[in-house]
């Protein structure tokens, strides 16, 4: 039987991608754990998080899993969601700039607070609810979900790679920006797979069962 780890490193709805992940596929075994020798022989890899990105990076600094992270992202598939897709590029703006684990070259931006849509009516941040996700590139994550599908985002921050060659899809808030990230045995996505219903499990279904080629 093939397992997946999901990191807990005390930040993030680790119960929800638990169930999410054990309903888009019965088959795998999915331990959520914070020991770097449970992360290390698991064949597949997720880095969920909510929160506040200093918060996020000082409870990995202090765990030793920042640098099992980047072990991970060397050699199995890894799966980023939310605060885990920020923390993989190189720096953050929040909390007045803080270091990332610089996986993905770029940046964490902040969005405007003066963004205001078609009609010029003022879009609140944080940007939450459902969107539209746009596919840029062909990936195995990718597979059985419709071009253009809705996934359910919560965030405030989003990430600016420093080459759109990262960029796996965007969404449009008011402007397009990057919602999915890949690089090799790596890809993190901004939207919540586990609370987008079926094109949710459809995703983690085809992460878990990724064998990391592109």
């Amino acid at each position: 039987m093939s397992s997946v780890a999901v990191i807990d490193y005390g930040m993030g709805n680790l119960h929800s991608i638990v169930k999410a992940l054990q309903h888009a596929a019965p088959e795998v075994d999915v331990i959520c754990v914070s020991d770097a020798a449970s992360i290390l022989q698991a064949d597949r890899v997720v880095f969920p998080g909510v929160g506040a990105i200093r918060d996020c990076m000082q409870a990995l600094t202090e765990s030793g899993l920042s640098r099992v992270i980047r072990q991970v992202a060397l050699n199995k598939p890894l799966l980023g969601i939310c605060l885990g897709m920020q923390a993989l590029l190189t720096d953050s703006e929040e909390n007045g700039g803080i270091k990332c684990l610089d996986i993905f070259p770029g940046h964490v931006k902040h969005f405007s607070d003066s963004l205001k849509n078609q009609e010029g009516e003022t879009l609140k941040i944080p940007h939450m609810g459902w969107n539209q996700v746009h596919q840029t590139q062909k990936h195995p994550l990718w597979d059985n979900i419709q071009q253009d599908s809705r996934f359910y985002f919560v965030h405030s921050y989003y990430a600016q790679p420093d080459t759109s060659a990262l960029i796996a899809a965007t969404t449009q808030y008011p402007e397009a920006f990057a919602c999915a990230l890949a690089q090799d045995n790596v890809f993190a996505v901004q939207f919540h797979p586990e609370k987008s219903q079926a094109v949710g499990l459809q995703l983690l279904n085809n992460f878990l069962h990724w064998d990391g080629e592109v």
